[in-house]
């Protein structure tokens, strides 16, 4: 069990390997909401077989190259990325991206707990022709979500071999799912599809690269057990290899299934749906190599979120932190399971959401690590008027002007089914590009202004 927080692990326990990276990005991608989210592509925006392949491949290379791209903090100063971003906002001035991503955190949470409880009722009903109730819906979230909290109590050991082992059971079960489509499908009438607006590829791109977003300020999270040396561009190239093998073939696949059965793209349950579209010795086999990924999935989110909630001031244990989200993915899961008519419209409305919040602190937080910023651990950990990072009572002006402009603007363009920004009919907005207009603000906003000088003397380092 890991018993390490918010302080940076020291350079004689960074025994980590990069490559051990690649498993873990597969992992956070393995979720059949991917499924659900080509057949989409295909549906609603139009798209033809060669234009999902072209937002299939866009979509992670630009998200997760993000990913990669922040990891390399991790190897840097060896902390999770909501204690790095300290040194960034300042010890106060975290406080408020780090409360606004920890809430965010909960619905993506939620999310993936209603999706994975999805799963065991479809193959409970495929098996035993158990039919789902409120009573069974409880119990199937509940004992997902305390799946999820066990393994992400445990740490990163355990992470690390639950990805290992879930990569080769959901790559064998997703073969065979590409084994009978290839000979199933009427290859003819899917080839044959018309193309649809390069508008639509547009926005295709935008709500498949929210999702890999999300994972960008956890990123520093699994590298900090690197060495120093590590490799900055072997991190990118695991996040972006691990992020394709998973969401290009998952896309793809929900695409092809939709020419067949478009229902797939606005079911209320997307797992069960996927089971009927299958023979029962895929469908089942599918499925609960699916439940394992999407609690890795949920296992992995928790496991940032308890550092985040450390960040937050809560002197608690991780594993306690972890806890807390457990415990509130419980009940927003439960909520959303037994009250939301369309799943996957709050599914898409939140993706939308997700890409915003987390865009305005990747832009803050990117820049700065493209300056070459340097780590003081004596100062991350120290949250008093005498800490490095302390700035302006506690504030770094320029990063807290630069992140609130953005999400501001970010929101301007956002249209979801809670509400619409006054920019969101302009083409970003129609695009679903309000989080990559969130990012141009809040990068260009901070690098335009003068950074502020911190009280650790530490010189700029390289990647």
């Amino acid at each position: 069990m890991e018993n390490r927080g918010l302080d940076p692990v020291p350079d004689h326990e960074r025994t980590g390997r990069v490559r051990a990276l690649f498993p873990t990005w597969v992992t956070a991608n393995m979720t059949v909401l991917l499924l659900t989210v080509g057949a989409g592509l295909t549906v609603f925006n139009g798209l033809n077989l060669w234009q999902v392949l072209v937002v299939a491949v866009t979509a992670p290379v630009l998200s997760f190259g993000l990913v990669g791209l922040v990891s390399i903090a991790g190897k840097r100063g060896g902390a999770p990325g909501m204690a790095l971003s300290r040194a960034v906002f300042g010890q106060r001035g975290n406080l408020l991206p780090g409360a606004l991503l920890w809430v965010v955190r909960w619905g993506w949470e939620t999310v993936n707990a209603v999706t994975g409880s999805y799963a065991v009722l479809a193959v409970l009903d495929l098996l035993f022709g158990i039919r789902s109730t409120h009573s069974l819906i409880l119990v199937t979230l509940t004992a997902f979500v305390a799946a999820s909290f066990l393994v992400s109590g445990l740490g990163i050991r355990a992470l690390r071999v639950c990805s290992r082992v879930s990569v080769w059971l959901f790559g064998g079960t997703s073969l065979l799912v590409l084994v009978h489509l290839t000979g199933s499908t009427p290859w003819r009438t899917v080839l044959d599809r018309p193309p649809g607006p390069a508008a639509m590829m547009i926005a295709g791109i935008g709500t498949l690269a929210a999702g890999g977003i999300s994972w960008v300020p956890s990123a520093p999270d699994f590298a900090r057990y690197l060495p120093r040396s590590a490799s900055g561009r072997a991190m990118v190239g695991a996040a972006v290899g691990g992020a394709l093998v998973t969401v290009l073939p998952m896309v793809m696949m929900g695409a092809v299934m939709a020419v067949g059965a478009p229902h797939l793209a606005v079911t209320k349950d997307p797992v069960a749906f996927i089971g009927e579209l299958l023979p029962r010795w895929i469908s089942v086999p599918y499925l609960l190599t699916a439940v394992l990924g999407m609690t890795l999935i949920n296992a992995m989110s928790m496991y940032s979120a308890g550092f985040t909630a450390q960040t937050l001031g809560f002197s608690v244990p991780r594993a306690w932190a972890v806890g807390v989200n457990a415990t509130i993915s419980l009940l927003l899961g439960g909520t959303l399971m037994m009250v939301a008519t369309s799943f996957i419209d709050t599914f898409l409305s939140f993706l939308t959401l997700l890409g915003v919040t987390f865009s305005a602190w990747i832009g803050v937080f990117g820049v700065d690590l493209l300056r070459g910023r340097a780590y003081d651990s004596a100062a991350l950990m120290d949250t008093t008027p005498g800490s490095g990072y302390w700035y302006t009572a506690g504030f770094s002006r320029p990063a807290m002007g630069a992140w609130g402009s953005a999400l501001v603007t970010g929101l301007l363009f956002t249209d979801v089914e809670w509400f619409s920004g006054p920019l969101a009919a302009t083409w970003t907005g129609r695009n679903g590009l309000g989080w990559a207009a969130t990012i141009i603000v809040s990068a260009g906003v901070y690098a335009a202004l003068p950074r502020p000088a911190d009280g650790t003397g530490g010189a700029p380092v390289g990647f």
